[in-house]
């Protein structure tokens, strides 16, 4: 699926140059040619996506200016072509089924060896997709079980609701007020509810609850 100009045109997003540099020593090693677009931060990614027809983005999970999840869907909007593979550090058993569902073509660890790496871009790029062993099980144990694909199971109706009123930009005092309990457990609650998600912070959680 090169562009018209018979190249690839790649996107490579990470706050960290050193990932960036060597996904781009990955790319011309396995001898894929054609021009490669760096992207520090979620801003950036999003400008190249507008003004370049990218083949293949290869982006992190996690920047400076939030979660990937919040813009793989506007990257599958502005441009429906482009294959996303999700380059992150994040626990693939748990996390990568929130990128696939979100829009994602592929999760790869960055935790694994460089030869999986290689072959994981190599089919990356032939096929449009890659899905290593452990988010193809993944996808069985969520098509096995639906809830397990969704995190939100895990809340209970009491902090689901409070995890919603956190996402509408409400803060602790002003959740304890409306639902009448002491401010201190709200707190102990939204501590609760990001060790379920297994998330860190009020972002991820409206990204959280978009997609599910």
């Amino acid at each position: 699926m090169p562009s018209e100009d018979n190249q690839y045109r790649f996107l490579l997003a990470d706050d960290h140059s050193l990932i960036r540099q060597g996904m781009e020593f990955v790319i011309e090693e396995i001898g894929l040619v054609g021009d490669i677009f760096h992207a520090s931060n979620l801003n950036k990614l999003m400008e190249i996506i507008e003004k370049e027809s990218i083949d293949f983005a290869i982006i992190d999970a996690m920047f400076p200016d939030g979660n990937s999840l919040a813009v793989i869907p506007e990257i599958k909007k502005n441009s429906p072509k482009t294959k996303i593979l999700v380059f992150s550090g994040l626990d693939e058993r748990s996390q990568s089924l929130r990128y696939i569902n979100a829009g994602a073509d592929g999760f790869l660890s960055k935790m694994s060896e460089e030869e999986e790496t290689k072959e994981a871009v190599t089919r990356f790029c032939k096929e449009g997709k890659y899905l290593s062993s452990i988010t193809q099980s993944a996808l069985v144990e969520a098509y096995m079980n639906p809830n397990a694909a969704n995190p939100l199971q895990k809340l209970t109706s009491r902090e689901l609701q409070i995890a919603e009123l956190y996402a509408k930009g409400l803060g602790n005092l002003e959740i304890a007020n409306i639902l009448e309990v002491k401010q201190n457990t709200i707190s102990t609650t939204k501590k609760r509810i990001f060790e379920k998600l297994e998330i860190e912070n009020i972002v991820e959680l409206i990204d959280l609850l978009k997609i599910n």
